[in-house]
């Protein structure tokens, strides 16, 4: 083999090898930490503070009960404060510190956080959440929200048929 065929050969394996890193990465971000990707969890211990009428709740576009912040707001699960997240001014936070309601419903995205577990919670597969979110939704497009299948569910949560 020449010296041209034999750098052609080896140019075509190094881009070969930085185009399978490149995909990796690439699937790293759509995957991973970098995407901002977080699996939302199916069990909570702490729904038993949930308020017994979750389906009369503020609308989406209530203020921060506090510092009246128009965006950004959450709505606390145990007794329907509004609050702002803490990258405004930290209310629902300092809500959950001072009377231990850890559940909180996003306005902007309908997430449900648990605040005790650090963490997201499925709100359509739990169903003590799902009137919530549903009426959240309602709320917040005007339609209910679209449904989503046991296979999808299945498929999700790695769990398999049967049981």
């Amino acid at each position: 083999m020449g010296d041209k065929e034999k750098k052609a050969c080896d140019s075509s394996s190094s881009h070969d090898q930085n185009m399978v890193v490149e995909e990796e990465e690439d699937l790293m971000a759509l995957y991973g930490s970098d995407s901002g990707w977080v699996e939302a969890r199916t069990h909570c211990d702490h729904l038993d503070i949930l308020s017994s009428d979750l389906t009369h709740i503020p609308t989406p576009d209530t203020a921060c009960n506090r510092c009246h912040h128009p965006a950004e707001n959450w709505l606390c699960l145990s007794c329907k404060d509004v609050l702002c997240s803490r990258f405004i001014n930290k209310h629902m936070l300092e809500h959950y510190q001072q009377q231990n309601h850890s559940l909180a419903l996003s306005y902007s995205d309908l997430s449900v956080w648990c605040f005790s577990c650090n963490s997201y919670l499925d709100a359509q597969v739990m169903p003590p959440l799902r009137p919530v979110y549903e009426t959240a939704y309602i709320l917040k497009f005007g339609e209910a929200p679209p449904f989503r299948t046991i296979e999808f569910l299945q498929l999700g949560d790695g769990s398999s048929s049967g049981n």
